[in-house]
């Protein structure tokens, strides 16, 4: 038995998550779109440079939670990451924000700029925040809700940055347009900053780093990395999360072009209010529902429900606003989950990597996690955007009708698709209740020196 996390601590853990959804919305969403359509970038370039970045998170993921497994500190292993990620972050964001007026290869100068100094800095955060998520409690259960608690909090503030545009606009009194936008996207800037900094801070000086394990002692190599994929366990997760992403931010990147250009509604914000809403306000029903079956079953359940109706959007039109609200809030309604529970779903991998291997190495872990996130958003962006390009689309004009069905097939199609073969590979992840109990006990007999038996490779046997 694990002695149960204080709420005050389990809430100064999520808010960092809840600061941090700045990194999300804006910059997959509507960075990408104010760049193009405000800013001059080149729309098939913008795709090139954010797949250059994600490329280089590659590397720099997995290193920086190899690093963390190894810091020695008197705040820890990730809370001095935390600690040191925040300036360049915040600088990070205000640059990107706020852009002057620039030629087109200027233009993509500063953005490619910009976006790569506010990953790297979120990657100094985050990759260590994430590793100490999983560390906080061993419990099959707890885990689960702190990670939903932590995620809840991180939908809660992408929803504060999907309406904060439209806020910001309505309450300044700011003009449709260029230069309204610019203000807008300034405004933005201005205030996360202080948010991100209390948030990470409260973290810093209330959450406890657990001890009494091994902690990691080599330098990371490729050869380490190659080690944490012999994890079977991690093996499938990695791969069907890494599947299934690919569908999931392909929306996230098309959404203001598909509304705008399909549907013909330039007010993107609602519809994101619904999707993300939908979502935290069913997280406790999926969190309860995995207590009762399992972690994997209701994954899968809430994966497949967000998959099988998103995929009706392929249909809609010009003017089907309230059809396609509908089906936002159907796709919305296993959202939460699809975040949650893989979170600790991994954090019970990294157990089963103790009982390989003896040490804890959740930065190693949380690091090619990450990168399967990023190069999975890349990938949607890196595919869609030249693909835009090429069949004709022009900013801020009536689009050609090729146009419109390549919207459609890479909004609806594409991502239920990958959605589905995602949840085809994650059926093969072996990790249940009972086997997770069976992992405990073999990691403390490893830690105690007494023999053991790897828990997954013997329930395998005849």
């Amino acid at each position: 038995m694990t002695t149960p996390i204080p709420w005050g601590h389990r809430l100064a853990y999520a808010a960092p998550a809840f600061a941090l959804a700045v990194v999300g919305i804006p910059l997959y969403v509507y960075i990408p779109k104010f760049y193009t359509d405000v800013v001059g970038a080149d729309i098939a370039l913008v795709g090139f440079v954010l797949l250059a970045i994600r490329l280089f998170d590659a590397v720099s993921d997995p290193l920086i939670g190899a690093l963390s497994d190894r810091t020695r500190s008197r705040l820890g292993r990730r809370r001095p990451w935390i600690a040191l990620g925040v300036p360049p972050l915040v600088l990070g964001l205000y640059f990107l924000f706020t852009p002057p007026a620039l030629e087109p290869d200027a233009a993509l100068l500063w953005f490619g700029t910009g976006m790569f100094v506010v990953f790297f800095a979120w990657t100094a955060i985050t990759v260590p925040y994430e590793s100490l998520g999983a560390e906080i409690t061993s419990d099959y259960d707890e885990r689960t809700s702190i990670l939903a608690l932590r995620d809840g909090a991180l939908i809660l503030g992408t929803i504060l940055a999907a309406a904060s545009p439209a806020v910001i606009q309505g309450v300044l009194g700011l003009e449709p347009g260029a230069e309204g936008e610019r203000q807008k996207f300034r405004a933005v800037a201005l205030s996360y900053a202080p948010l991100v900094i209390l948030a990470c801070l409260a973290c810093i000086l209330l959450v406890k780093e657990r001890h009494g394990h091994r902690q990691a002692t080599a330098f990371p190599s490729l050869q380490t990395l190659r080690a944490r994929l012999q994890n079977r366990p991690f093996r499938i997760l990695l791969a069907s999360y890494t599947i299934a992403a690919i569908g999931s931010n392909l929306p996230a990147t098309l959404i203001p072009y598909y509304v705008d250009y399909v549907i013909g509604d330039p007010n993107v914000e609602q519809y994101l209010l619904l999707y993300f809403l939908t979502g935290v306000l069913l997280l406790p029903f999926w969190v309860r529902l995995a207590r009762r079956v399992g972690k994997k079953p209701a994954w899968l359940a809430a994966a497949a429900l967000n998959s099988v109706t998103f995929a009706g959007v392929f249909f809609l039109g010009p003017g089907d606003s309230q059809a396609y609200a509908v089906l936002v809030v159907a796709s919305g309604l296993g959202f939460g989950a699809t975040l949650a529970l893989p979170s600790a779903m991994q954090a019970d991998v990294i157990d089963y990597e103790e009982v390989r291997t003896g040490e804890r190495k959740e930065g190693e872990i949380i690091g090619l996690w990450a990168v399967s996130k990023k190069l999975a958003a890349a990938f949607g962006v890196f595919i869609a955007f030249p693909i835009l390009g090429a069949v004709g689309y022009v900013p801020n004009a009536a689009q050609p009708e090729a146009v419109v069905l390549t919207l459609k097939v890479l909004y609806a199609l594409v991502p239920s698709l990958f959605n589905l073969l995602g949840l085809w590979v994650a059926w093969h992840y072996p990790i249940d209740r009972a086997a997770h109990e069976r992992i405990l006990a073999a990691a403390a007999a490893r830690r105690a020196g007494r023999p053991f038996e790897d828990p997954l490779e013997a329930s395998s046997r005849p």
